[in-house]
C-alpha cells in the first residue's frame, strides 16, 4: 500500500489494483478536548474510536448495500482497522452534506435568533465546503452550480440520497432508543459511469445522537448499536 493522504481521523492508501484503503485512527473532531462532529480539527483522541467508527461504518454500509443505495464500500478488516473502498472523485475539493433533525451546533449558532436550541427541523439538508482555513463555510445550490462544483441535477440527487440515508440511520438509532439530531455525509463520483455514491464513513464521530436527554459519545453509540444488533 502507498500512503496518499493523512487525514484527521483516517489515513488513505492506494493499492496496486487502484482500490483505496482507509486506515481508521483513534482521533475525533472537537474543541478543547470536547467531542464535536461539526468541528474542523482534531479535538481529542479516544482509545478504540477508530475501531468503533469502522464497526459502525461496516454495519451501515452493508445495510445500505442491501437496500440498493450506492456507496464506495467494498470490505472491512476490523483487526487491521481498515476499510477497502472504490476510488471516488470528490465534488470540488471536498463537500460535506448535513442532514439536520434538530437545531443544534453551527445551525443554532447561526440562526439562534429564530430558533431555540434543540428545536425540531424537517430533515433540513445543508451543504458546506471542506475548507479548514475558512471554517467549512455553508454554500447554496446556486453558488455550487455557478462555481462548477456540481450541476443542478447532481444537487437534487445529493439531497435525495442524504435524506434517504439519514432516515435509515435515524430509524436504526430509534430502535435503540436514541434520537438522531444531525449527521454529515460525503459523496463522490464512483465507477466508470461516475455515478454518485456515499463515501467516507458513517460513524458516531459524524453525528449527534441523544439518549435520555444526554448526548451519546461515539464509543457508546457503537456499543449500543452493535450490542442490540447481536441480542
Amino acid at each position: 500500500m502507498q500512503l496518499v493522504f493523512k487525514g484527521k481521523t483516517k489515513d488513505v492508501f492506494v493499492l496496486d489494483d487502484g482500490k483505496y484503503v482507509l486506515k481508521f485512527k483513534d482521533d475525533v473532531t472537537g474543541e478543547d478536548g470536547v467531542f464535536d462532529p461539526g468541528a474542523n480539527k482534531v479535538g481529542l483522541a479516544m482509545e478504540g474510536a477508530g475501531e468503533a467508527a469502522l464497526q459502525l461504518s461496516k454495519f451501515f454500509f452493508e445495510m445500505l448495500h442491501k437496500k440498493g443505495i450506492p456507496t464506495h464500500y467494498i470490505a472491512a478488516d476490523l483487526e487491521e482497522k481498515t476499510m477497502t473502498v472504490q476510488p471516488a472523485n470528490p465534488f470540488g475539493e471536498g463537500l460535506e452534506v448535513i442532514c439536520r433533525y434538530r437545531a443544534v451546533g453551527s445551525f443554532y449558532r447561526r440562526y439562534g435568533k429564530y430558533v431555540k436550541n434543540g428545536d425540531p427541523l424537517n430533515a433540513f439538508v445543508e451543504f458546506t465546503l471542506k475548507d479548514d482555513a475558512r471554517e467549512d463555510p455553508p454554500i447554496t445550490e446556486d453558488a455550487l452550480v455557478m462555481l462548477g462544483i456540481l450541476s443542478k441535477e447532481e444537487y437534487k440527487t445529493l439531497c435525495q440520497l442524504t435524506r434517504e440515508i439519514a432516515n435509515v440511520v435515524k430509524d436504526q438509532l430509534a430502535q435503540r432508543d436514541m434520537d438522531l439530531y444531525d449527521i454529515k455525509f460525503e459523496f463522490g463520483r464512483v465507477g466508470h459511469d461516475h455515478h454518485i455514491a456515499l463515501i467516507d464513513e458513517i460513524s458516531g464521530g459524524n453525528m449527534r445522537a441523544y439518549k435520555d436527554g444526554a448526548q451519546v459519545q461515539p464509543l457508546e453509540l457503537t456499543k449500543l448499536m452493535l450490542e442490540d444488533k447481536s441480542s
